[in-house]
């Protein structure tokens, strides 16, 4: 299989470089085992294989190995594997613990990096109030239209050598300690030529390290501008993507932009129709819709809509977040209601259904600190399935069937469970951990014993070998109690028929010239 067919059809794994045992070394012990072989042709390593501090790895120190967890000698393995990586760079923040933002705080008014983020006094001077605790409010206009990831002000507070405190722009974590240490992931000034020379840099070093695709974390969060949200800007936000595009480009590096909206926003579209691969996140809210109602209507017409449009995706169902939902809604936009691929009430079943199997919900707020919307359920797809091994099964053939490259997350291989003892020491971000428990080499080994571990493995294999994923697709027409997908490279045909009732599904294959069935 050539290099590009491997990035078009290929099926990658999705795992921290500590997911299994203890180090990506271990990982890698599990991939040459030989129930993995020609399992995976891509490998998303999360970014504690970078030095981070906060956030599992989405708060960068730096884009060095993290030697606690990656050799050297790991890139050369998984090489040798046939296995291409993607990795992420987080554009919209660093760590305080950054050497950028460590010599701010050292140097202050004086350091080579004061512009390089977001001090929140100074963006707004001139367009709001000064509180009585120091920090501007801006004016309500302005201050309305700021998308919130979390309640209250977007800042954190940070005591400077000389004994002043300095509001800096703080989208996503912070943590302060009781002995006044803090970590926080301090958003980048992207008006700064600095750090358009640090993501120079980090592209430079990820190409070395084996990257392949790039995936842009936060990327929409970047562009910030008086008068306008602080997310998807435009046209900033596109001027922005397509700079970092220019630096990808020299370098071979397929970008990913990663994006959660509404559907009804069509954001998705307008990121794909400038020649990106978009993430595919409508997919597991579909899919268990689709299982859990017996009706695959809104899953096909997502199916038929990307083919008709083009767009390169990539797919999931479980993943190191969450699975989306306020993806799925429609939305107002210029005064039109754009629907959604699912009504507001199946979304709400949805969520309901997960959250009575356990599941945990991660929520936005409006400027004054609001809880207005969930955004993901956190759970593994397994107890969001009910635990029900063939619902799973059904579920990992959808999505092998699907078109774009499918993204697989390791914790859903092997059926994993709610782990809710993680969740629950978690603190503030513990909804997350509830889909993230580490599996040791016993447990894989014990894995590999189960019908529900082999036949998953056995359906990735065929979705990463088949010269029929290289070819075409269609969509047959049946009963929405039914799903019938068809690829045909020449010769080479892949067939899907499910039974929604069931749950219950056939795979028709060719090997060569002979016919088989899975």
């Amino acid at each position: 299989m050539s290099k590009d067919s491997i990035i078009s059809n290929g099926v990658m794994l999705n795992a921290y470089p500590d997911s299994i045992g203890e180090k990506l070394s271990d990982t890698i012990r599990m991939l040459k085992m030989p129930e993995f072989k020609d399992v995976f042709s891509l490998f998303y390593v999360l970014p504690t294989f970078f030095n981070s501090d906060l956030d599992r790895g989405f708060s960068i120190i730096d884009y060095d190995i993290n030697k606690e967890l990656v050799a050297e000698d790991d890139l050369k393995a998984l090489e040798d594997l046939n296995i291409q990586l993607k990795f992420d760079i987080v554009l919209n923040h660093l760590s305080v613990a950054s050497p950028q933002f460590k010599d701010l705080l050292k140097n202050g008014d004086q350091s080579k990096y004061k512009d390089f983020f977001i001090n929140w006094n100074s963006f707004w001077e001139g367009n709001g109030i000064m509180g009585d605790d120091g920090i501007i409010i801006p004016k309500k206009e302005f201050l309305d239209k700021l998308f919130m990831r979390k309640s209250g002000l977007p800042i954190l507070k940070v005591p400077f050598p000389d004994g002043s405190t300095q509001p800096y722009w703080n989208t996503f974590y912070q943590k302060i300690n009781d002995d006044n240490t803090f970590l926080g992931q301090m958003d980048v000034n992207a008006k700064s030529e600095l750090v358009w020379e640090f993501y120079e840099e980090t592209l430079q070093k990820v190409k070395r390290f084996g990257c392949k695709i790039l995936r842009l974390d936060a990327f929409a969060y970047l562009h910030k501008e008086i008068g306008q949200s602080n997310f998807f800007n435009k046209p900033g936000t596109w001027q922005y993507l397509e700079r970092i595009k220019q630096i990808a480009d020299k370098k071979d590096l397929t970008l990913l932009p990663e994006i959660h909206a509404e559907y009804g926003m069509h954001l998705h579209d307008e990121v794909a129709n400038e020649g990106y691969q978009i993430y595919d996140f409508f997919l597991p809210g579909l899919t268990i819709h689709t299982i859990e109602n017996s009706n695959s209507k809104a899953l096909i017409k997502w199916a038929k809509e990307i083919i008709s449009k083009g767009y390169k995706t990539v797919n999931m169902l479980g993943c190191h977040d969450g699975i989306p939902v306020l993806d799925l809604k429609g939305k107002s936009v210029n005064g039109y209601y754009n629907k959604g691929l699912l009504e507001d009430e199946e979304i709400e079943a949805i969520m309901n259904i997960i959250m009575e199997r356990g599941g945990r919900v991660k929520n936005l707020y409006d400027p004054k600190g609001n809880k207005i919307s969930y955004y993901q359920v956190n759970a593994t797809f397994f107890s969001a399935l009910g635990e029900d091994e063939q619902k799973l099964l059904l579920a990992r053939a959808i999505q092998m069937f699907m078109p774009g490259i499918p993204q697989v997350w390791y914790l859903d291989i092997f059926a994993g469970r709610n782990d809710y003892e993680a969740a629950d020491a978690g603190g503030s971000a513990g909804h997350k951990e509830i889909n993230r428990s580490t599996l040791s080499i016993q447990d894989v080994q014990n894995g590999l014993k189960r019908d529900v571990v082999i036949n998953q493995l056995e359906l990735i294999r065929l979705r990463n070998t088949s010269k029929a994923f290289l070819g075409t697709i269609r969509i047959n027409e049946t009963s929405d109690k039914e799903i019938d997908i068809k690829w045909i490279n020449q010769n080479e045909v892949a067939h899907l028929t499910a039974n929604l009732k069931t749950c219950n599904f056939t795979i028709n294959y060719t090997e060569g010239e002979v016919t088989k069935t899975l």
